[in-house]
C-alpha cells in the first residue's frame, strides 16, 4: 500500500475516504448496530433514529465514534422486541353501549356490537369557505419556479444517488461517472434488495455491498 493512499472506511454509516496516516480515535463516526425495518419504517436499532425514506435513513449520522477501518465490521444484531398480549374484549349487545360506540353511529360494521344502529339522513356539510370562483386557478396551475443553484465546477460535492455516495466536482461529472441504483430498496420478510436490479439478500451489509446496476451523472441532490 502506498504512503497517503486514500482508503474508503467500512463502518456503517460512515464510508467516508482516508488515510493512515490522519485516522485519529474519533474520525469515524458509525452505526455499531443493524438496522430495523417494519412497516416501511427504517430504524436504527443503536440509537433508535428512524426515517420513512431510505436515502434519509442512511444519511442519518451515526451515533458512536472510532478509528477509521477497511475490514468489515461485525455487525451487533438487534434484539428481538417482546410480544405485546393481545387483548380479546367481550362482545356486548348492550344498546345503550352501541348508541356511544362511534363505530356504530357512523353506521359502520362493529365486532363489538354486531349491525350497526340506524342514523337518521344526514344534512350534507355545508362549506363557509370562499367559493371556487374566487381561489386564484393560476396559482395552482403554475407553481412558482424554483430558485436557481449556482454551482461552484471545483466544489467538492457528495454524489446522493443511491449506492454511490461518492464525492465528485461538477467538471469531472458525465453521463457515466456515476454508478447507482434507480430503482427503489425493497425490504420485505426479512429480505433486502433493489427493485431495479432485483438483487434480494437476507443481511444488511450484503444489501450494501450489491453493486449498483446503472450508470448516469453524479447528482448532489436527494434522488426520490
Amino acid at each position: 500500500m502506498e504512503k497517503g493512499q486514500k482508503l474508503r472506511c467500512q463502518r456503517i454509516g460512515c464510508e467516508a475516504m482516508f488515510t493512515e496516516d490522519d485516522n485519529p480515535e474519533d474520525a469515524c463516526r458509525y452505526h455499531p448496530s443493524e438496522p430495523i425495518f417494519h412497516d416501511g419504517m427504517k430504524e436504527w436499532s443503536c440509537c433508535k433514529k428512524r426515517s420513512h425514506d431510505f436515502s434519509l435513513f442512511l444519511a442519518l449520522p451515526g451515533c458512536k465514534t472510532g478509528k477509521h477501518t477497511t475490514e468489515k465490521p461485525v455487525i451487533t444484531k438487534a434484539a428481538p422486541s417482546p410480544s405485546k398480549p393481545v387483548s380479546v374484549s367481550t362482545p356486548t349487545n348492550d344498546a345503550s353501549s352501541k348508541l356511544t360506540c362511534l363505530r356504530c353511529k357512523q353506521g359502520f360494521f362493529c365486532s363489538e356490537h354486531g349491525s350497526q344502529v340506524k342514523v337518521g339522513n344526514l344534512k350534507p356539510a355545508v362549506n363557509d369557505a370562499v367559493p371556487p370562483a374566487e381561489i386564484n386557478s393560476d396559482v395552482e396551475k403554475y407553481p412558482p419556479a424554483p430558485a436557481k443553484k449556482i454551482i461552484d465546477l471545483n466544489q467538492p460535492q457528495t454524489c446522493k444517488n443511491k449506492g454511490c455516495g461518492k464525492t465528485f466536482k461538477e467538471k469531472d461529472n458525465h453521463d457515466s461517472a456515476c454508478s447507482y441504483h434507480p430503482g427503489p430498496a425493497i425490504f420485505h420478510d426479512r429480505m433486502r434488495g433493489w427493485k431495479c436490479c432485483d438483487v434480494h439478500v437476507k443481511e444488511f451489509d450484503e444489501f450494501m455491498d450489491i453493486p449498483p446496476c446503472t450508470k448516469g451523472w453524479h447528482n448532489a441532490d436527494p434522488v426520490s
